[in-house]
């Protein structure tokens, strides 16, 4: 037999870094990991609408960032750090949005994403994503951010678990949305669902506060009518 052929693909300057973090991540941060499901129906018949209404593109995303930002505000510790024998927890609310990229996944920041509203957090995101996409983000918009959200449900993906990033407590990722039969009131109805995933620190949130967090915000999804405001 003839000798083996191999191609080295050298790694470009973002593949190292992403590397070098995630790997930093899963040494350092001893995470938990857990799964809940949420009904999207009323987010899907209110985006037509409120898109309209607004006079912006309103995505699942936004829902989901605006969702992640609320959902902090009342669970802070999801947004700590953990500094050795003290948790900092910063004071304005910065979410992160995964975006992918031929040169590999960033994360833009949606700065005060607490104080911003439903549509602005929608204005920012489409500005950020293609930001991102043209390599124009400046560094503001790379760094800072408490929580990620991370999305893979226009790839089929049903549900998966994320590494959050070093110095984020958690990251949030959510799949495609399923059709599912429920019994309500005895009777079978279809529901539009989708399954969330948090990864989160076990050195700032015990894994009880993370359920009631990712709890809170898989009621906030089925109740979208609280984020609108």
């Amino acid at each position: 037999m003839g000798e083996q052929a191999w191609k080295n693909i050298p790694l470009t300057r973002i593949q190292k870094l992403i590397s070098e973090r995630m790997l930093a991540s899963k040494q350092t941060q001893p995470c938990f990991y857990m799964t809940a499901k949420a009904d999207v129906g009323q987010i899907g018949k209110m985006r037509r609408t409120l898109s309209k209404e607004l006079g912006v593109r309103i995505s699942m995303n936004d829902f989901f960032l605006r969702t992640m930002a609320v959902a902090i505000e009342k669970y802070p510790l999801m947004a700590g750090t953990f500094k050795g024998d003290y948790i900092e927890i910063a004071e304005s609310v910065d979410v992160g949005l995964a975006v992918a990229t031929p040169n590999g996944l960033v994360v833009a920041v949606i700065k005060d994403a607490n104080k911003k509203s439903l549509a602005d957090i929608a204005k920012k995101s489409t500005e950020l994503i293609d930001k991102t996409r043209n390599n124009k983000l400046n560094l503001d918009e790379l760094v800072g951010a408490r929580m990620t959200l991370t999305a893979l449900g226009m790839f089929g993906i049903d549900s998966f678990l994320a590494i959050p990033s070093p110095g984020q407590c958690g990251i949030l990722s959510v799949g495609k949305i399923g059709e599912e039969i429920v019994l309500h009131d005895g009777k079978p109805e279809a529901k539009k669902i989708i399954e969330f995933g948090l990864a989160a620190d076990h050195r700032i949130v015990m894994p009880a506060y993370g359920a009631e967090f990712l709890a809170e915000i898989t009621n906030l999804v089925s109740n979208p009518q609280k984020l609108t405001g």
